[in-house]
């Protein structure tokens, strides 16, 4: 399988601009998500954030990234003492350079939304990972499995 090729970006966060290449010299988990305070999305940003020192530990750092504004981001984080930083996306230009813009079924229509994805990046900036159309319990569990291997 062909990872796609991921160019440095910068966006809008509840920590002020992330910019990927920022980060080298730590592993990066960015893990895409459909909305805030949903079931689904509640549930893996809580597995994220329990993982989060083990994350730190294995020399990672965790973004999650959703459509949502920073203003819904900010409460968001609060509201499950997420200890790491949200993107808002709402033009969708990473969600489009990450290829997770999916055609879905709710409630018998069909709608265009997020698929819950994760990609991991190593120490020099490279996508090495990606995890697509994941069911949120048990996937922080993978990925911390994942980055821990890298070292």
């Amino acid at each position: 399988m062909t990872l796609p090729v991921i160019k440095d970006f910068t966006a809008d966060s509840t920590g002020g601009p992330f910019t990927l290449s920022a980060h080298k010299g730590k592993a990066v988990v960015i893990y895409f998500y459909p909305k805030d305070n949903t079931p689904g999305c509640t549930t893996e940003g809580m597995e994220f954030r329990d993982l989060a020192k083990q994350f730190a530990k294995a020399g990672a750092v965790v973004v999650g990234v959703s459509r949502d504004s920073l203003k819904s981001h900010e409460y968001f984080k609060a509201k499950l003492g997420l200890p790491f930083e949200l993107i808002s996306d709402p033009e969708e230009k990473l969600c489009e350079m990450f290829g997770v813009m999916k055609l879905k079924n709710m409630y018998g229509k069909q709608v265009r939304g997020v698929e819950r994805s994760t990609f991991a990046f190593d120490k020099t900036g490279k996508l090495v990972r990606e995890w697509r159309a994941v069911k949120a319990p048990g996937h922080a569990d993978e990925v911390l499995a994942f980055v821990q291997s890298l070292n």
